[in-house]
C-alpha cells in the first residue's frame, strides 16, 4: 500500500472511530463524519460553529447504500441519479431511521450525493458507513477548494486533513428537493438546471429567502468574505478614497481598482464557476475597504455563481 492510500485508510479508521476528518471532493473540501453516529455529527457543527437547524448531506461511495439511508426513490430522482451520479448533485428523499435527527435538522429527509472523486469514494467505502459532510469551513464563510483553505480555518479543531489537490467543480453540489409533489431547486450548483430539466421536466425554482431551513446554502448570508461585497458594481459609485477590488468575469471592465481578479478570460462559466472561491480569497486577503462584483449570465454555472455572490453580499444582520 502506497503513502497515500494509507492517508485514505487512516481518514476512514478516525471517522469509523468517531472523529472528523476534511475530505476532498469534485465540488468544495467536505468535512466528514460518520452519518449514523449522532455524536461524531455533533463534533461537525461545533468545529464549523454552525447553527443546529442548518441540515447536512450525507455522502455515499456505491449506489446501492442509498437504500440503506432512504425509504424510496422517486421515478424522476432515479433518471437524474442514473444519468448524473457520481456527480454533483444531492437529492433529498425521505430519510430512514439509520440516519439520526442531527444530520437533517429534525426534518424528515435527507440529502444525498455520491461524490465524483475517487479519493472521497475509497474513504467512504473504507469506513463502511454513509458520511455526512458540509463545506470544511466556519459557517457562512468562502468554502474551501484546497487543503491549505480547510488548514486556515479548521486546521486546529479537526482530526484530519486528506489532501487531495485542487477541486475541479470549485462549487457546491445542486440540490433538488423531491419532498415535494415535485421537484423544487433548493440549490444551485455545479450540475446545471438546464441539464437536470433536460432529464425530467419541470423544477420548481423558489424565491430565494423561501426553504430557508430546508437544505444547506438557503441562509441568506453564506460563502462571504470579510471584507464587505456588492454583488452589482454598477449600483453605486465607489468613493475615490477606497481601496476596492473587482470580481470580474473576463476582465473587459474598465475602472480603477487596486485588486482585479478574472474568473476566466473566455467567459466559460465552468472555468469561473472553479475559480470563484479561490479569487473571492484573494480578495479577502488583499487589505481592501470592498469588493466588488460584476453579475454572470445567469445560466448554466452562471446561476451558482450568482447564487454565491449575492448571499455573500447580504447583510451581516440576517
Amino acid at each position: 500500500m502506497d503513502s497515500f492510500n494509507k492517508q485514505i485508510s487512516e481518514a476512514a479508521a478516525i471517522i469509523s472511530k468517531g472523529g472528523i476528518v476534511a475530505f476532498p471532493t469534485e465540488t468544495v473540501y467536505g468535512l466528514g463524519a460518520d452519518a449514523t453516529n449522532p455524536t461524531a455529527v455533533a463534533r461537525i457543527f461545533e468545529a464549523k460553529e454552525r447553527p443546529r437547524l442548518d441540515p447536512l448531506i450525507v455522502h455515499i461511495a456505491e449506489l446501492d447504500q442509498i437504500n440503506e439511508v432512504v425509504h424510496s426513490v422517486p421515478p424522476k430522482a432515479a433518471l437524474l441519479i442514473e444519468r448524473f451520479w457520481p456527480g454533483p448533485l444531492t437529492l433529498i428523499l425521505p430519510k430512514k431511521e439509520i440516519i439520526p435527527d442531527i444530520v437533517t435538522s429534525g426534518l424528515s429527509g435527507v440529502g444525498i450525493r455520491m461524490p465524483d472523486n475517487n479519493i472521497a469514494r475509497s474513504m467512504i467505502s473504507l469506513c463502511g458507513k454513509p458520511v455526512a459532510a458540509p463545506s470544511a469551513n466556519k459557517f457562512g464563510s468562502i468554502s474551501p477548494t484546497c487543503a491549505a483553505h480547510v488548514s486556515e480555518q479548521l486546521g486546529n479543531c479537526i482530526d484530519m486533513i486528506l489532501d487531495g489537490g485542487s477541486c475541479s467543480v470549485g462549487v457546491e453540489s445542486t440540490i433538488i428537493s423531491f419532498m415535494n409533489e415535485d421537484p423544487v431547486l433548493l440549490r444551485p450548483g455545479g450540475l446545471s438546471l438546464e441539464l437536470i430539466q433536460k432529464e425530467i421536466g419541470k423544477v420548481i425554482i423558489p424565491d430565494t429567502t423561501d426553504y430557508k431551513n430546508a437544505s444547506p446554502g438557503r441562509s441568506l448570508r453564506h460563502y462571504a468574505p470579510s471584507t464587505p461585497l456588492r454583488f452589482n458594481k454598477d449600483t453605486a459609485p465607489c468613493p475615490d478614497n477606497m481601496k476596492v477590488g473587482l470580481l470580474t468575469l473576463k476582465g473587459d471592465s474598465t475602472g480603477n481598482y487596486t485588486v482585479v481578479e478574472v474568473l476566466s478570460k473566455t467567459g466559460n462559466l465552468n472555468e469561473a464557476a472553479c475559480n470563484l472561491f479561490a479569487a473571492l480569497r484573494r480578495l479577502d486577503s488583499a487589505g481592501l475597504d470592498l469588493i466588488v462584483v460584476e453579475k454572470v449570465p445567469d445560466e448554466g454555472l452562471g446561476r451558482a455563481i450568482n447564487d454565491r455572490l449575492f448571499r455573500a453580499s447580504a447583510s451581516r444582520n440576517n
